[in-house]
């Protein structure tokens, strides 16, 4: 299999798994939040608050990963460029 195909695949499934991950892990911190306001007998607070956190927890786990490959990134395209200057002028 070629690379960019392989690349490709691998950002699918890279994309498809971060998106489980946000769909479903707030889903279970809610109903536990929903079960224990359910054992205290409390208002839906620990559903909302856990369920919230949650999410806020992942949007910046999410946003810390994506700067980071981003920096890699661009470490790769630079340093891409940067031996094509130096061909260039070697010619």
């Amino acid at each position: 299999m070629d690379r960019e195909r392989q690349e490709t695949y691998n950002g699918a499934n890279d994309a498809m798994a971060r998106a489980m991950e946000m769909a479903v892990t707030p889903i279970i911190f809610g109903f536990l939040g929903y079960r224990l306001d359910l054992w205290l007998g409390s208002a839906p607070a620990f559903t909302v608050g856990l369920a919230t956190f949650c999410l806020g927890y992942l949007s910046w786990k999410m946003y810390v990963a994506y700067s980071v490959e981003m920096q890699a990134h661009e470490a790769r395209l630079l340093g891409a460029g940067d031996r094509h200057v130096h061909t260039k002028r070697a010619a």
